[in-house]
């Protein structure tokens, strides 16, 4: 009996300390495109010439935007500020929709706010994650408060006052990406 328990244990250890062929993963640097038949293309990204500092600032100033340069301490590169406009998303004093009629606004919000991005009139949005009277923001990447006010108060959410905009000037550095 202990030979066979011995012979067991031997075994089995032997199959749970087998090795095993590793998968390994590698990150794909290129993009790539997933056609109907699964094949993999890769697809190349057009170089675009980068612009020198002064041209986009140029070309923010030509289109109204409000900019200053900071010069990073560190790598002492020149960094180009942008003003944009930040809308806090407050809850309004007319909440008294049925559940159907809040659900409608709740699409025509989601509608407005995809417009916004789409148009480029918008970079960022989104809830925040409480129930407290702020109820999110959008981030607009428009010239002027007036207009970043009057796209705000566009919103289906807004115009049925479910919503209140409150907007404040807000500077970022221009084509940082979040983190």
């Amino acid at each position: 009996m202990k030979r066979l328990l011995l012979l067991c244990v031997v075994a089995l250890l032997y199959v749970a300390c087998k090795e095993e062929p590793k998968q390994t993963t590698t990150e794909i640097e290129e993009p790539i495109e997933v056609v109907e038949d699964s094949t993999l293309i890769e697809v190349e990204e057009e170089a675009t010439p980068e612009k020198s500092i002064s041209e986009l600032k140029n070309e923010l100033a030509a289109k109204g935007f409000k900019t200053f340069d900071y010069v990073d301490e560190k790598t002492q590169d020149t960094i180009i500020m942008q003003q944009y406009f930040i809308a806090f998303l407050k809850r309004g004093t007319i909440r008294n929709q049925n559940e159907e009629e809040a659900a409608i606004l709740q699409e025509e919000h989601l509608a407005h706010l995809q417009k916004m991005y789409d148009l480029g009139y918008a970079d960022i949005s989104g809830p925040f994650g409480d129930d407290g009277d702020i109820r999110g923001i959008t981030i607009y990447n428009v010239p002027t408060q007036k207009m970043a006010d009057s796209l705000a108060n566009a919103d289906p959410m807004v115009q049925a006052g479910r919503l209140e905009i409150e907007i404040h000037p807000w500077w970022a550095a221009k084509g940082f990406p979040l983190r």
